[in-house]
């Protein structure tokens, strides 16, 4: 086996890690104390992400996408997420589903978010659904050639940046009917209820919706009626593998930033790093990075060689279990070497430890992952994940 990066995927990661420190870096404190990115940022941004040729990572380029694998997508992620506050979003990925659209829908909604000139954003969890969406409340009823969307909807992340939502609803109230559909922005009956504070400040908002009798025209169901929770698997396995992607270039970033330290600080007249307390810290870090950079250029590779749908869906949830949590571990550990420094609201490590923690949660919480590994385990055996498939 030949684990060396190609030259491609070399200059794909160093393009995205200059892109991170050129055009991201310097906007992270102005994130953090406006709570997102300022409006008046937006379209500079989005401008540099053309520029340098970012736009589209995850589309074909039929769809007008850049046509990058996923271990292409891969390396640009992973330096991405050395980000903090979320602006890694400021990249562009529109939803995996939209590629499974009718000729009209993919011109009218992939190929201009490819583009940079739409954004759509998911609207699928709700007060009383989140693990469970067949929990979903929010109704979907056919009348006089209009779908009229009925329900509420939170967690609606980059709302106030989107022009569109893709609407997770159940046809006639049958939960064995999720299917989805485009609600095109501004809608009439379409209420933003409101855009919670949370943990970390982010990009853009994540925001609770009502729909009263919003009306939605026949042909915007995206796919099929009840093929909901078909068109969100392949989105899920991206959306971890994205995760994963942020979480590693997180946990590097901060270990960078403690070893660093760790080496110019001085107390008792020698480096901090020459204490064994500190220096197994660092340790730690290195091999817990060493250990998830290697599961995830391992399940992208997968993707890109046609592993069977099932075991990736497997793997995936594996990868985000481990690369979410492995994260949480180093970034804990990084904000311990740097002590008081690592506490403060300037330092990248402080906004790294509150951006992290919702790895675990969002796209799958901890304890769904195991649930799918689990099952895994039990229908196919440990093979799944102790043997080169």
């Amino acid at each position: 086996m030949n684990f060396e990066l190609t030259p491609r995927l070399k200059e794909l990661s160093a393009l995205g890690h200059k892109f991170c420190d050129e055009v991201l870096v310097p906007l992270e404190q102005i994130a953090d104390e406006h709570g997102e990115l300022p409006m008046d940022r937006r379209d500079s941004v989005k401008d540099q992400v053309r520029a340098w040729g970012l736009a589209g990572i995850n589309h074909s380029k039929e769809h007008g996408g850049l046509g990058l694998t996923m271990l292409e997508q891969t390396a640009i992620e992973e330096q991405l997420g050395r980000v903090t506050n979320g602006l890694w979003s400021c990249v562009w990925r529109p939803p995996v589903s939209l590629r499974f659209g009718t000729p009209q829908q993919i011109h009218d909604y992939l190929a201009p978010s490819c583009a940079g000139h739409r954004r759509g954003c998911f609207a699928i969890s709700e007060e009383g659904a989140g693990s469970d969406p067949r929990q979903v409340k929010t109704t979907a009823t056919l009348k006089n050639g209009n779908w009229q969307l009925n329900g509420e909807k939170w967690f609606v992340t980059s709302y106030n940046a989107s022009d569109f939502i893709i609407v997770h609803a159940h046809v006639d109230n049958d939960p064995d009917k999720p299917t989805l559909f485009l609600v095109d922005k501004p809608a009439r009956n379409l209420v933003h209820l409101r855009s919670p504070k949370f943990m970390h400040n982010f990009a853009f908002d994540h925001a609770e919706l009502r729909f009263d009798d919003v009306s939605v025209p026949e042909d915007r169901m995206l796919g099929q009626i009840g093929q909901g929770f078909e068109l969100t698997k392949d989105w899920f396995v991206e959306a971890r593998l994205q995760i994963a992607s942020h979480a590693l270039g997180a946990a590097i970033r901060a270990a960078e930033l403690a070893n660093d330290y760790a080496t110019t600080r001085h107390q008792f007249g020698r480096p901090i790093r020459d204490f064994q307390g500190v220096e197994f810290m660092l340790a730690d870090m290195a091999v817990e990075i060493f250990a998830t950079k290697t599961i995830l250029y391992r399940v992208a590779w997968e993707i890109d060689n046609g592993l069977d749908r099932k075991q990736i869906h497997a793997h995936a949830s594996a990868l985000k279990l481990h690369s979410s949590e492995m994260a949480g571990r180093v970034i804990d550990k990084a904000l311990q070497v740097l002590g008081g420094r690592g506490y403060m609201r300037e330092n990248p490590v402080e906004r790294l430890y509150r951006d992290i923690r919702v790895d675990r949660i969002w796209e799958g919480t901890s304890e769904i992952q195991r649930v799918v590994i689990a099952g895994q385990i039990r229908k196919r055996g440990l093979g799944v994940f102790s043997e080169w498939l």
